[in-house]
């Protein structure tokens, strides 16, 4: 009987590793404590964003510890270097918000940068606050050697007077607070319990969002999205992740090959199933963008119109992340999808299997015990949840989430800030009333910088009793967290000249998300007459990551890229 014959790899690392010319190089990997034989084994670089700064990656170690092991178990060289990561829960409200979306790239160009300039063969990702994982999946389809994400896992619940607490609940318990629904004393308790531990924010927020996309995408292991930090099967899955890879080495299979414009379909079809962040909007631009995909903001409204929102998810519903695994996670809701032709089956995934074949042992419909997930014909919404919204305001198109609204249609009076801080306020003193349409700007890409979140005001708004009666648009973003009559992502934005610049105080808007529309009812001329005299602000800042992220981002109908030479 013949003995099987070890695989030949054609490694990029080959390059650095072997001949006499590389002697100089291979020295430096003795002095790490390589041995001979291990110059022949892929080496594996682990992308680590751990660290204490968040309760979202203070659980990421033990994550990339078991990578470690994988690596080690399935025959590479693992070569760890760690990535940062901004707390959007922290810094919301703050000056810091400013760094959130600017950490997306600064994740993108570590890894990129790493991978590349240690010439690695592979790469395992893992991260868990909202732009590790856009910002991660950015940098592995620009180096585009075979990898994997690692999603850090969702947070479990808090828990309060029989009720499960989340970090939204927090931001609505203030403006409860403040309408006097509440007491301080219950503010504290609410604030004191909300976050019972590791990892990432509960809802299908941004966090949780990007995870499931991902697994939908083919890039992340089935399972993986929906598992809770503290969990032992989410190092499990780790250490297995790492193992995939290795094989995905083998193959060649790389990140450009399993996100094509299919799967992007596949990953839109599932972020509008369950009712994700607007934030998804901004990220697959971006990530389309690195892929080398044509993908437009027009897209998402061609998935949205034949996808029906079938889980029952917060913000506007009742579930969290942890409901959802329980209930066949995202494999479930893939396969309800896939059944009624609303998926590509034929898209390969990491594991080198195609999504059909992925999905084959997952049930054709949802368990009879748990309404998290429902079937296809009786679900929550006939349509996705993310409309793109267009007019004199937002002739590039902005994002509103239209899911627990009862009529989200709104004219009315515009109350017009050029802050966060100022709206916040005004709703909190009871400035602000039902009918009102707030107009939050000179918060975009270039605005802002870094397109801020706007999750105290919006939060300020349900927890006040306004969230269905009080409509509010920006040129920033939003939280996955938020819900209510909100529209973001207003493009062009208020920095660069857009008509939302021009909004005086007490103008007439119509949000319609029925119609897809986002309207000053102001006339041409006169529009034409404050264009004349309207002036570019000074930018905010002119040194740092800030300066060179306001002089190079892309407007947010093209995901805020900073390398949109073209």
């Amino acid at each position: 009987m013949a003995t099987e014959q070890p695989i030949k790899l054609h490694l990029r690392s080959d390059n650095i590793t072997q001949g006499k010319a590389r002697a100089p190089n291979r020295s430096m990997y003795y002095g790490m404590g390589y041995k001979e034989g291990d110059f022949g084994k892929p080496m594996v670089g682990v992308a680590n964003g751990h660290s204490t700064i968040t309760p979202c990656n203070s659980g990421l170690q033990k994550l990339a510890d078991a990578a470690v092991k994988g690596i080690e178990e399935a025959g590479g060289n693992p070569q760890i270097f760690g990535t940062p990561t901004i707390s959007d829960g922290m810094a919301m409200g703050t000056e810091g918000m400013k760094y959130s979306l600017v950490s997306r790239e600064v994740i993108a160009d570590c890894i990129e940068t790493c991978v590349q300039g240690q010439w690695m063969d592979g790469v395992v990702v893992v991260g868990g606050c909202d732009k590790n994982m856009p910002g991660g999946l950015m940098g592995m389809l620009r180096a585009n050697v075979p990898a994997i994400y690692v999603y850090g896992g969702t947070i479990l619940p808090g828990k309060w007077k029989g009720q499960d607490l989340n970090i939204v609940s927090v931001f609505e318990a203030v403006g409860q607070n403040a309408a006097g629904k509440i007491s301080d004393q219950e503010l504290k308790d609410i604030e004191q319990h909300a976050i019972p531990g590791t990892g990432s924010c509960g809802g299908m927020y941004t966090a949780n969002t990007m995870s499931s996309a991902f697994e939908a995408l083919g890039i992340s292991l089935p399972y993986s999205s929906t598992m809770a930090n503290p969990h032992d099967e989410k190092m499990n899955s780790a250490k297995e992740s790492a193992k995939v890879l290795l094989e995905a080495i083998k193959k060649d299979l790389k990140p450009r090959d399993i996100v094509t414009k299919k799967a992007i379909e596949n990953a839109v079809a599932v972020i509008m199933a369950t009712g994700g962040s607007t934030n998804a909007v901004l990220h697959f631009l971006a990530i389309a963008h690195a892929a080398g995909v044509e993908w437009t903001i027009d897209d998402f409204e061609r998935i949205r119109k034949k996808t029906p929102v079938i889980c029952d998810l917060k913000p506007s519903g009742k579930y969290l992340a942890v409901d959802l695994h329980n209930a066949g996670g995202i494999p479930q809701v893939m396969k309800v999808l896939l059944n009624a032709g609303l998926l590509h089956g034929d898209c390969v995934t990491i594991t080198g299997k195609t999504i059909a074949e992925t999905l084959a042992g997952v049930p054709d419909q949802p368990r009879a015990d748990q309404d998290v997930i429902r079937t296809i014909d009786k679900p929550m919404y006939e349509q996705g949840h993310l409309a793109i919204l267009k007019g004199n305001l937002s002739p590039e198109g902005s994002v509103a989430k239209i899911t627990g609204l009862k009529n989200p249609v709104i004219t009315g009076p515009a109350r017009v800030f050029d802050d966060e801080q100022s709206a916040l306020q005004a709703i909190l003193d009871g400035r602000i009333k039902a009918g009102d349409v707030m107009v939050l700007r000179y918060l975009g890409p270039k605005g802002g910088p870094g397109m801020p979140e706007m999750l105290a005001p919006t939060g300020a708004l349900i927890g006040a009793g306004l969230g269905e009666s009080v409509g509010l648009i920006t040129d920033g973003r939003f939280s996955g967290g938020t819900w209510g009559m909100v529209v973001g992502h207003v493009a062009p934005e208020a920095a660069a000249g857009g008509n939302i610049a021009l909004v005086k105080e007490g103008d007439s808007i119509t949000i319609d998300a029925h119609q897809l529309v986002l309207q000053l009812n102001v006339k041409d001329d006169e529009l034409a007459q404050r264009r004349a005299a309207w002036k570019a602000p000074a930018p905010r800042y002119t040194r740092g990551v800030q300066a060179k992220f306001a002089f190079n981002a892309a407007s947010a109908s093209k995901g805020a890229v900073l390398d949109n030479f073209s």
